[in-house]
C-alpha cells in the first residue's frame, strides 16, 4: 500500500524506453523534473486554495490538501540545485532539520506581535525560513499548542501566508525550469551552466545520491541516535504522523531517477531495483508511522534494517551506477566541513 500510493505517480514516466545517448537527459528532465515540478505546483495551488476556503486545524479539505501537496514536495525534494536553489526556495519550502526548534519560536512570535508581515506575499518572503514552508504549516495545523494559539484571526491569516508562500515558490520554481534552467541541462556546452554531458549528468547524479544519503542520515538517524540513546523525538513531521511516509515518499521519487539513469545498463538496472524492493518491503511490514519503535530493542531492529536497506541503495549507487556513468556524487551540503 505505502509503495502503491509513492509510486503511482511516476508509473507514466517509466513508460518510454530510452533512446540511444549514455544519459538520456531529455527523459530525466520532462518525465522526472518537470513532471514533478508540475504535480507540485497543481498540488500547491489547491493547498493555497483550500486555506482561502478554511484555515481552522479541523479542517479535513485543508488537511487533505496539505498531505497531497507536502507529498509531491517530497518527491522532488532531492532536486536540491537550479530553480530550488535560487533565493534559498527549497529551505523556505522545507526547513528541517530544526535543531534549535526555531519554528515553533518564530511562529509563536509572528502570532504573539500579530506582525502585519503575513498580509503582503511580497513581505512575507523576507520573514525567517523557520516560519514558512510545510514544516511551519505542520505546526499550526497539528501541534496542540501552536493550532490553538491566540488571537485566532491572526494565526488564521498566518496559515494562508504560508500557504500561498508554498503556492508562489512552486509556481517560480517551475516556470524557472520550462523557461529556461531544462534547457541548460538538456543542451550542454561552452555557454551552458554545463559544459558536457558529463557535467549535466553528475549533477542529477548527486542529486541522487545526497537525496538517498539525507532519508538514510536525516530520516531514519537521526531518530534512531544509538542504541544507548535513541531519539524518538527527533523524527520528522511526527506532528502530523508523516515519518515513515516522507521515508516511502522519498524513496519513490529517487528510484524514479534512478532507472532513468540506468536505462541501458542492466547489470546496475537489475541490484537496484531488488535493492529499492527490499527497502519498499521493510517499510511496508513496520506498522510504525512515526518509528517510536527506535525506543524499543525488538522493533528498533527493523527499523535499522531499513536503514540498512536505504544504505545497500546508495552504495549500488555510489559503486555500480556512479561508475557505469562516469561521475562521482562529489561534495554536497551533508557532507560538512
Amino acid at each position: 500500500m505505502l509503495r502503491a500510493a509513492a509510486t503511482a505517480f511516476w508509473l507514466f514516466a517509466l513508460a518510454v524506453p530510452s533512446a540511444g545517448q549514455s544519459v538520456n537527459l531529455d527523459a530525466i528532465v520532462d518525465r522526472h523534473i518537470i513532471a514533478g515540478f508540475q504535480a507540485f505546483s497543481t498540488a500547491a495551488k489547491a493547498l493555497r486554495n483550500a486555506s482561502e476556503g478554511s484555515c481552522e486545524p479541523d479542517s479535513k479539505h485543508l488537511a487533505a490538501a496539505y498531505h497531497d501537496a507536502f507529498d509531491a514536495w517530497i518527491r522532488v525534494s532531492h532536486l536540491r540545485f537550479g530553480p530550488t536553489e535560487t533565493d534559498g526556495r527549497a529551505f523556505a519550502l522545507a526547513f528541517w532539520p530544526d535543531a534549535r526548534g526555531a519554528t515553533p519560536k518564530a511562529l509563536a512570535g509572528l502570532i504573539s506581535a500579530e506582525d502585519p508581515v503575513i498580509h503582503s506575499p511580497d513581505e512575507f518572503a523576507t520573514v525567517s525560513v523557520a516560519a514558512r514552508g510545510f514544516y511551519a504549516l505542520e505546526f499550526l495545523l497539528f501541534d496542540p499548542r501552536l493550532s490553538a494559539m491566540e488571537p485566532e484571526d491572526y494565526r488564521c491569516a498566518l496559515v494562508q501566508a504560508i500557504a500561498t508562500d508554498i503556492g508562489l515558490i512552486a509556481s517560480a520554481i517551475l516556470e524557472d525550469w520550462v523557461d529556461g534552467y531544462a534547457s541548460l541541462l538538456r543542451q550542454p556546452g561552452q555557454d551552458s551552466a554545463y559544459r558536457t554531458e558529463e557535467e549535466a549528468a553528475q549533477e542529477v547524479f548527486k542529486a541522487l545520491s545526497t537525496g538517498l544519503q539525507f532519508t538514510s542520515e536525516a530520516r531514519l538517524g537521526r531518530p534512531l541516535g544509538t542504541f544507548e540513546r535513541p531519539r524518538p523525538r527527533r523524527a520528522e513531521v511526527k506532528r502530523s504522523g508523516r515519518t515513515l511516509r516522507h521515508i516511502v515518499l522519498s524513496l519513490a521519487g529517487t528510484e524514479n531517477l534512478a532507472v532513468l539513469l540506468s536505462e541501458s545498463r542492466e547489470s546496475v538496472a537489475a541490484p537496484l531495483a531488488a535493492a529499492y524492493d527490499r527497502a519498499y518491503g521493510i517499510a511496508e511490514n513496520l506498522d510504525d508511522p512515526i518509528l517510536e519503535g527506535v525506543a524499543d530493542p525488538q522493533r528498533r531492529i527493523r527499523i535499522e534494517a531499513l536503514k540498512n536497506a536505504v544504505d545497500s541503495i546508495r552504495r549500488i549507487v555510489a559503486e555500480n551506477l556512479g561508475p557505469s556513468l562516469g561521475v562521482a556524487a562529489g561534495f554536497n551540503s551533508l557532507d560538512g566541513d
